[in-house]
């Protein structure tokens, strides 16, 4: 399995942007499709994008189709959440997930989970 770790969460104001990073540890990343899952206090673990193991199909939720964008490098293994005109409702732990086969909305399908990392969108 692959072991990945987030980074690049934060406090930001409405409006403002971030990236977010997964690093993944271990051999065959391209193997793995990559989703994005964020989790707010008191709600589900709600799925937001995935890239697939190619690069050639990407999704991601209705509410944040025109603000945020998501992409990876192979060669680097890294994936990215690229978050732009952040809302208030954005604020979540965001977790990065990997599995073998495509991607999927389903969170049980995931076989590999990173630890999340928080972002808080506030002024």
């Amino acid at each position: 399995q692959a072991q990945l770790v987030e980074s690049g969460g934060g406090l930001v104001q409405p409006g403002g942007s971030l990236t977010l990073s997964c690093a993944a540890t271990g051999r065959s990343f391209d193997d793995y499709s990559i989703a994005w899952f964020r989790q707010a206090p008191g709600k589900q673990r709600e799925f937001v994008a995935s890239v697939s193991r190619d690069v050639t199909d990407t999704y991601l939720i209705h509410a944040v189709r025109d603000r945020f964008a998501i992409s990876r490098v192979n060669a680097k293994n890294i994936a990215y959440l690229q978050m732009n005109n952040l809302k208030s409702e954005d604020t979540a732990l965001y977790y990065c997930a990997a599995r073998r086969g495509p991607a999927t909305v389903m969170t049980t399908l995931y076989d590999s989970w990173g630890q999340g990392t928080q972002v808080t969108v506030s002024s």
